[in-house]
């Protein structure tokens, strides 16, 4: 029970419970319009329709990076997974017209912590799709990913994905 809960003698938990980003409708990342996601080129993980403007940390972590035109940002959380939520798909097209970021790289953040508020209506007026990819970037340290299968999701209170990291 000790070492599930606080992890390996680096004392690195060795799950990691990945929050709602943003409320809206829970979509399979297999079902992202782009194949750049839906065929996981870049990670497994999980999609969302926003519903509103404001992307909040899906859990405690630290900023890696937030885009020039902020319409990403990555993460690593305390486990050593690292995630990417990709705000909308061909937004970087957008160069950050209508997005802006609340952290930078290097800040420690908490789950539910805003980390990009975003124009919806004109991500949807200018984007390809709304669609809110949230990508585990280094499936490699990964054991498995469990989903959930509500079908919404509220920003920082709904579990999205449980992620066991390998030992």
């Amino acid at each position: 029970m000790f070492k599930k809960l606080f992890g390996s003698k680096k004392n690195k938990p060795m799950e990691e419970e990945i929050y709602a980003p943003i409320s809206g409708k829970v979509i399979a990342i297999e079902q992202v319009p782009d194949p750049t996601f839906s065929e996981k080129m870049m990670g497994d993980g999980i999609a969302i329709e926003p519903a509103d403007g404001t992307v909040v940390s899906p859990m405690d972590g630290e900023v890696v990076q937030v885009f020039p035109t902020k319409h990403a940002v990555g993460l690593k959380g305390r486990s050593g997974l690292e995630l990417l939520i990709h705000i909308g798909l061909e937004t970087v097209s957008m160069n950050g017209e209508g997005f802006q970021a609340a952290v930078k790289a290097g800040d420690r953040v908490k789950k539910g912590q805003t980390l990009i508020r975003f124009d919806l209506d004109l991500v949807k007026q200018k984007a390809a799709s709304s669609v809110i990819p949230l990508v585990v970037t280094n499936m490699n340290a990964v054991q498995t990913v469990e989903k959930t299968t509500d079908s919404t999701a509220t920003a920082g209170e709904t579990r999205l994905m449980a992620i066991k990291m390998k030992g």
